[in-house]
């Protein structure tokens, strides 16, 4: 079975990136298209990568948002036709490439591309730009959001990777998917034998991540906390925190100061939605609990009570009183080390090449049939 692997780019390194790693490794031989890629991110991938016109055009990499009106036609010029399957990992342009009638098309789907559909409002106001700039952005959305769902319909099977996506695919999308969850390597984390020194937060920090509310409300209790990663949204945390002693910011961390940060914390804070969250299972493989917002895929991952607990609204009262209240529980680092075995590596693999063979055999007797 001759594979291609297509993802949208490869300007950082985030979850979505740690999946295509993983299907490298599945399908070692798989060319790997991209719309574009950073040199410092794409080293971390084999050397087979095949990018856009749009990695040559100026502020292609850096700016590369610049270009989003010309990413559909980009990925449309990707010709695959000569491969037997075509696996798409893509939360935006990826499913849209052109397959020809012989070519199975698998779509990993992190999310239908939230800035066209659930989260499009508010990425048009957190957008630093004048409101005319902003109405013309609209405009640009409006086309690329009736190409987006064209594109869907050019997949022959999705694969969600939780249930919030999977609900997202039928609402904006009218598909069925599966659920496969994402690969977390649970391996490369530890658990510690004390209960940890400070609070953790970390990942790339951008507005929806909402770092802010947890950044007020440790001002507000003087616990210690530590923020790892870095992004847009880097200088306005900091002002918020306005210098406090308890709050320190630690910029972009390797992967093991990150698995060393996580093992000596005393719980991990995710106050967003994700669609996944990947960092959340890591801090859970490190034996770690977590405080979380009770909305997406952290529903899905965390277990009240028992890895972790939920605060219910994105407010500095809601998590202040959910930290107040993990004063009083106790958790076992052993049964969250143990739930986050779930999420394996292993375990993605396996549930991928399942899938694959069996929709890839269906689709081969299905065209036989029709012959």
């Amino acid at each position: 079975m001759k594979v291609a692997l297509i993802h949208d780019h490869l300007a950082q390194d985030g979850g979505a990136e740690k999946v295509l790693r993983v299907f490298t490794k599945m399908y070692p031989e798989a060319p790997i298209y991209t719309l574009l890629a950073d040199k410092e991110v794409a080293k971390n991938f084999p050397d087979r990568l095949h990018t856009s016109v749009i990695q040559k055009l100026p502020g292609g990499i850096k700016h590369y948002q610049w270009y989003m009106p010309f990413m559909p036609m980009a990925v449309e010029f990707f010709s695959l036709n000569e491969h037997d399957l075509v696996l798409s990992d893509a939360s935006a342009f990826a499913k849209g490439v052109i397959t020809g009638t012989n070519t199975l098309h698998v779509c990993y789907c992190h999310t239908p591309t939230r800035y066209l559909w659930d989260y499009t409002h508010r990425y048009i106001e957190e957008l630093h730009h004048n409101k005319y700039l902003k109405k013309i952005i609209s405009l640009f959305l409006n086309y690329i959001r009736l190409w987006d769902r064209l594109a869907a319909d050019r997949v022959d099977f999705f694969i969600a990777n939780s249930v919030t996506v999977q609900k997202r695919i039928a609402k904006y999308y009218r598909r069925e998917s599966v659920v496969i969850y994402p690969p977390v390597e649970v391996d490369s984390f530890q658990v510690a034998d004390t209960n940890g020194e400070y609070f953790l937060i970390g990942g790339r920090l951008a507005p929806y991540k909402r770092v802010d509310i947890v950044v007020e409300t440790f001002v507000k209790l003087g616990l210690p906390l530590k923020i790892f990663g870095d992004g847009v949204d880097l200088a306005r945390l900091r002002r918020l925190a306005g210098g406090a002693p308890n709050i320190e910011f630690l910029g972009r961390v390797d992967e093991r100061r990150k698995a060393e940060l996580y093992r000596r914390c005393r719980a991990f804070i995710n106050p967003q939605e994700e669609d996944f969250g990947i960092t959340v299972v890591e801090a859970m493989a490190s034996g770690r609990p977590v405080i979380a917002y009770n909305h997406g895929g952290a529903t899905e991952t965390v277990i009240d009570g028992v890895t972790g607990l939920f605060f219910e609204e994105q407010t500095v009262e809601s998590l202040s009183e959910a930290v107040k209240r993990f004063a009083d529980l106790t958790f076992t680092s052993s049964t969250i080390r143990q739930h986050a075995e779930k999420f394996s590596t292993k375990r993605f693999k396996t549930e991928i090449e399942t899938f694959i063979n069996e929709k890839y055999k269906e689709f081969k007797d299905g065209h036989e049939n029709l012959g």
